[in-house]
């Protein structure tokens, strides 16, 4: 199956997820110089993750704002919020920065709300494969 009719909940899902991870790429982009004092994690890092973040926002609300959804994007999608929660979790425990407790918390926080993400929209794209074979 390579597409599956757009449901409510997978398009509420892809929306969520492009304006959490927007307004991220915002704080990050922008309020590096900032955040850097507080979470102790490099300007670089936070900006380059920041315009990592730009074509991503671009590329989930192309996807949520199809009527139908394709299931290889939809699985791109998820396996990036897999890989970004893993990411971050191995950034902290690799050695290579030295955050602040407000910074590891922040990177904690938002590695749980992108893992989080991968498996509501896997659930969600599951059940519109289901009701499209129905």
């Amino acid at each position: 199956m390579t597409n599956v009719p757009m449901s409510r909940s997978l398009r509420l899902a892809l929306l969520a997820d492009a304006g959490a991870s927007g307004a991220t790429a915002a704080l990050l982009i922008a309020g590096a110089g900032f955040l850097e004092p507080l979470v102790g994690l490099p300007v670089a890092l936070m900006r380059e993750a920041g315009m990592l973040l730009a074509p991503y926002v671009i590329l989930v609300l192309f996807v949520a704002s199809r009527p139908t959804a394709s299931v290889a994007a939809v699985t791109a999608i998820i396996g990036t919020n897999a890989a970004w929660t893993a990411a971050s979790v191995w950034l902290l425990v690799s050695g290579w920065v030295s955050p602040t407790a407000l910074g590891i918390a922040f990177v904690l926080a938002q590695a749980l709300a992108v893992g989080a993400f991968a498996v509501i929209q896997y659930a969600c794209l599951r059940q519109a494969g289901r009701r499209a074979t129905a």
